[in-house]
């Protein structure tokens, strides 16, 4: 009886500390494989030091409990060695399924960042349509018989339509309207300034 409680304390205090290490080990070697550094001679350095940083915890986890009883250290073998091979299995689609939310958030934050500059842009152009100085002023910027404000017009229909739609092409075609809008101006004569005054008077 002694000896079964001495074998199950081993188990349950040394074999998370196992498992963990091994499984540890196991993630960052496979995802250093699955993504490998440019340097040949530099991966195989950081090999060594994952195996030996690996080792160092995983070691006496498993040698502690062999002390004390052969059917443990055997019992934590067998969890370090079904850890290991469900870390490298299961490795791919874990960082497959992490690569995805990466992409995932800087797609909401280039759509959020779309979604402001569009806004700025609209308030600039209808300066040039709803002030009655400024279409004056400029009437270039509402003659669609100019090539420069046709395109300008062509982009803020796309740039609207993707919005609506929250299409992944939304940030592009925001700064293709950007660059329309910015070329329709050099068109009409009008300085790089004037917009940033007319934006600071608003």
């Amino acid at each position: 009886m002694q000896g079964l409680l001495q074998d199950a304390w081993a188990v349950l205090l040394c074999g998370p500390v196992l498992v963990a290490s091994v499984a540890a080990t196991v993630f960052v070697i496979r995802r250093r494989a699955l993504a490998p550094s440019s340097s040949e001679a530099g991966g195989t350095d950081q090999l060594f030091w994952d195996l030996f940083l690996g080792s160092c915890v995983a070691l006496p986890a498993l040698i502690i409990p062999a002390l004390v009883s052969p059917w443990a250290a055997l019992v934590l073998a067998g969890a370090a060695a079904a850890s290991g091979i469900a870390a490298y299995r299961g490795s791919p689609r874990f960082l497959a399924w992490r690569a995805v939310r990466r992409e995932e958030r800087q797609r909401l934050a280039a759509h959020q960042g779309a979604l402001i500059q569009h806004d700025q842009i609209m308030l600039r152009w209808r300066r040039y349509e709803l002030d009655p100085a400024c279409s004056i002023d400029f009437p270039a910027l509402t003659d669609v018989r100019l090539p420069e404000t046709s395109a300008l017009i062509k982009s803020m229909r796309t740039a609207d339509q993707l919005r609506a739609t929250a299409h992944q092409g939304y940030p592009d075609a925001v700064g293709t309207l950007a660059a329309a809008l910015a070329a329709a101006e050099r068109a009409a004569g009008i300085s790089a300034a004037l917009p940033a005054q007319q934006a600071s008077r608003g």
